[in-house]
């Protein structure tokens, strides 16, 4: 199956782009969304595509990306926090270690100029490891899984994502979360998050979102974890008290059941999305 992109028709919808208007992509990834919003801004509109794994450039970057290019304000901007499935399912020989269901090189970074996991885990220490992992994911058994990759560590290497993976269904009970999740998910989740900073480049944006973001334009953020939602909520709620911007979504836009059943990767995905007011 190709790529399906999450929550397409709410975000078109809360979007709203209309012929002639200014959109940025801020993920690109496989294009599905911007693929619709391109269709929607014609004729006279521009679209502008980010993309931190194939271009180098980075969501944070669009301030000074906006200035370099001569472009003014958007009158829209889309940031979707997920995988692609370029990620999840790459071409052979190509994978960055993002899913503990593939064996493959532990890097788990969308930049080739970020620091591997494969390193990290070796430069933090017990504590530090258990910490980054309990922090970003609320592992309980982070301790024990810090102390069991360690423990690894000073007997060989973990070189690859297949290692790491056995190292932490090792370290967990048998019947860890009684078979809901593999044991290894939310391990992955915090090393990856940490890896790529994924936490700061979201406050960096919407720290910055009204300088991306003109008068009257739509922003739409769409998150998978509740670290993400919770950063998201807090800066919108803020900004409405400060009467900068009007929340659309009162409560987060979630995936329908049908949508779930065709692209089960939506099961998580919360859309938050604002108006900037003049």
């Amino acid at each position: 199956m190709g790529h399906i992109p999450v929550l397409l028709n709410e975000v078109i919808r809360v979007l709203d782009p209309r012929p002639g208007e200014f959109f940025i992509d801020g993920t690109f990834g496989a294009g599905g969304h911007a693929n619709a919003i391109k269709e929607k801004i014609e004729p006279g509109g521009c679209l502008l595509a980010i993309d931190w794994e194939k271009t180098g450039e980075n969501f944070t970057d669009l301030p000074e990306i906006l200035e370099q290019r001569g472009l003014g304000k958007a009158d829209g901007l889309l940031i979707d926090l997920g995988f692609s499935s370029e990620q999840i399912n790459p071409p052979a020989g190509e994978g960055r270690g993002f899913s503990f269901l593939r064996d493959e090189p532990l890097i788990m970074t969308y930049s080739s100029e970020e620091k591997p996991v494969r390193e990290i885990i070796r430069e933090l220490n017990e504590k530090e490891l258990a910490d980054v992992i309990f922090k970003y994911s609320g592992e309980r058994f982070s301790r024990r899984i810090a102390k069991a990759i360690k423990d690894e560590l000073r007997n060989g290497e973990i070189n690859t994502t297949g290692k790491l993976t056995e190292v932490i269904v090792g370290a967990v009970p048998k019947g860890y979360e009684r078979g809901r999740i593999h044991p290894a998910t939310r391990t992955f989740q915090a090393l990856r998050i940490y890896a790529n900073r994924e936490l700061d480049n979201l406050e960096k944006l919407l720290q910055n979102i009204l300088t991306v973001v003109g008068p009257g334009g739509r922003a739409a953020i769409i998150s998978f974890h509740s670290l993400e939602d919770r950063i998201v909520k807090n800066y919108f709620r803020d900004y409405a008290r400060e009467n900068k911007l009007e929340i659309i979504t009162k409560k987060p836009i979630i995936a329908t059941a049908e949508e779930i059943r065709i692209n089960p990767r939506a099961r998580s995905a919360k859309l938050r999305a604002a108006r900037i007011k003049n």
